[in-house]
Order: structure tokens, then sequence, then C-alpha cells
């Protein structure tokens, strides 16, 4: 079980409801917006999540088949892989879980989704409502999760800017998708500006080793993190954890040209958790092992 001592998703309402009867196989927090856990569970109960104050998105990663939203006399019924759920913040809900599941869960808190509200529609926050949905099918959602999530390693630098941004990027299509004001236009700036551009790139550069999120480089910028992604990636032409993974990348070529360094010790200057993970990351953008790069480029 991976997980970080005192992290705020250990005050999530739903998290510590599953904690009693469920395996927890890692959670984090990333930014100061996003959290995220990834359950085993196997049991015969009935489980209540009383007015959490964060809202939920699940997905069943695998089975779940079992489970059933009480909600009077006909429970709902129809959970099951690639299922997912949006549970809101302070509304009660009653839960009957029978047999195996695997479930992903991203916390967003009640503060968070408010700040974006304004952001991105700039109104009251209190004019924009996420609704209860359950055992819906959201490509989107289950996509996100499965391929750009739950293959990261949520501890180290190198993997936990980019669940920093998926984890926004999930906030902003509920958002989009589900809330109760999608009638309102989203508000639409420009780039940043070259000054600015330049502040974030040398703070990346600087902190290469560091588990950087979205939120730390839109304090970089002055903006807030739900313009910082939108606006750097019209900016530069990428999303801002591809850009951080290129330039951990390109600090670990120019220490294979120039520095006697070992592989695992760049590895840890450049934010991977080991020699196999920075060698596994630089092959899939290079095409060649960093051995290989190190024995060509002398």
């Amino acid at each position: 079980m991976k997980f970080q001592p005192n992290g705020r998703y250990q005050k999530s309402e739903v998290f510590n409801q599953l904690i009693g009867d469920a395996n927890l196989l890692r959670a984090g927090d990333f930014g100061d917006s996003i959290s995220a856990a990834h359950w085993r569970r196997e049991a015969d109960v009935l489980t209540r999540y009383t007015e959490p104050d964060h809202h939920t998105i699940s997905l069943y990663v695998n089975g779940g088949t079992g489970i059933q939203r009480k909600t009077g006399a006909d429970p709902l019924t129809g959970g099951g892989p690639g299922r997912c759920c949006l549970m809101p913040a302070h509304m009660t809900s009653d839960w009957v879980v029978q047999g195996k599941v695997e479930l992903f869960h991203l916390y967003i808190p009640h503060t968070s989704w408010e700040r974006a509200v304004v952001e991105a529609f700039d109104i009251e926050p209190n004019a924009v409502e996420v609704p209860e949905k359950t055992f819906f099918l959201d490509p989107l959602i289950e996509q996100t999760v499965r391929h750009a999530m739950l293959p990261l390693d949520w501890d180290i630098p190198a993997d936990r800017m980019a669940m920093s941004h998926a984890g926004q990027l999930l906030m902003g299509h509920v958002l989009r998708s589900y809330s109760t004001r999608r009638d309102l236009d989203f508000k639409v700036r420009g780039g940043l500006s070259p000054v600015i551009r330049r502040r974030v790139f040398d703070y990346v550069d600087a902190n290469l080793d560091a588990a950087l999120t979205i939120e730390e480089l839109a304090t970089v910028s002055g903006l807030s993190p739900y313009h910082f992604a939108r606006m750097f990636r019209k900016s530069v032409g990428e999303a801002p954890h591809k850009y951080v993974l290129r330039r951990r990348i390109e600090q670990a070529m120019n220490m294979l040209r120039a520095d006697p360094a070992s592989l695992a010790e760049i590895a840890v200057a450049t934010g991977f958790s080991s020699q196999a993970h920075l060698s596994t990351r630089f092959r899939a953008i290079t095409g060649v092992t960093p051995a290989t790069y190190r024995k060509l480029s002398q």
C-alpha cells in the first residue's frame, strides 16, 4: 500500500468510510485541488457516505456488478467495469456492496470546485451545482483514468505532474458536461506572455528533481490552475506535464553527454524514481536507452 502520511485525502468522508473494509492500493494528493485513491474491495455491507465536503468521481475499474445505490424501495443497479459514479458534496448516499470491485476515486474539495466555477464562468459558485449520477458511461473519464492515471507511479516527481494535470482535466470535464449551468460559455483567454513563459520555464528547469504540480506552476505564473493549463497549452503547444517530462528527458540527455554521474544519480536528479523508470521514459521519447545514448554521444 502506497500513501502519503497525513495526506489531505485522509480527511475525505468517502475515503474514511472505505478504509474500514476495503484494501487501499495507493492514494495521494496532487496539488491543492486533487486527491486520488485506488481500492480493491470484497465485502457484503451497507456503506453510507454522510454529507461529504468534497465531490467524488468514481470509476469501476473491475467488478462492481453486485453494488446497488439505495434510493428507496427500488435501488439502482447497473454497476460494472467502466461504469462511473458522480457523488456530489454535501449529499448523503447509501450503497449496498456485494462481491468484488476495484475502484478509482478522485476527490475534489468543494472549495476547489467553487474556484473552478469562478474561473470558468465568472459567476457565483452557488449558481452551478453538481448533480448525482450513478452507473453511467463516460469514455473520457474511463480512458483518462485507465491510461493517464492508473499506469503512473503516484509517488515520484516525474509522474505526479501528470496526475495533477489529468485531475484538473477531469474536474473541467465534469464542469463542462454535467454541471447545472452547461448553457454558459467558458471564458476564453489568450496565451501566456513571453515574460511569464520565461518565468515558468526557468522555474521548471530549476526544479526538475521536484514533484511539480499544475498549482505550483500556476502560482509562479500568477494565474489560476484552471487558466494556466489552458493558456500554457495555447502558448507552448503541449500540456504542462508533457513539457515538464520533455525537459526532464532533455536534462538527462545533457547529463549523459557531459556528466560522469551514474544512471541512477541522473534519474534522481531529473525526477525519476529509479534508473529503470528513467530508461523506460527515455526510450519511449528518444528510441534508445540512456546507456546507449551515452555510448553514442562519446
